[in-house]
């Protein structure tokens, strides 16, 4: 398992505190032969799949101190 990096728990932290549901911690995926580990699956049912759908987000601004999210930029 990869070290977790700084961040890591605050980034979950902001997105539970924003109704998301953390589904792997970390995600372990295998593509033809090669183990990756992704460091967390999350997901907003219905509402989060429309708005990357719709707003084509790329990018979550976070504040770790107070672990919330402050801003969802395309």
């Amino acid at each position: 398992m990869a070290a977790k990096d700084l961040f890591h728990d605050a980034v979950k932290q902001a997105l539970l505190k924003d109704d998301w549901v953390i589904t792997a911690d970390p995600l372990k995926i295998k593509i033809e032969g090669v183990k990756l580990e992704i460091d967390l699956a999350a997901e907003k049912v219905i509402a989060a799949q429309k708005a990357v759908k719709f707003y084509q987000v790329k990018l979550i601004i976070y504040d770790p101190v107070q672990e919330v999210v402050i801003e969802w930029k395309n």
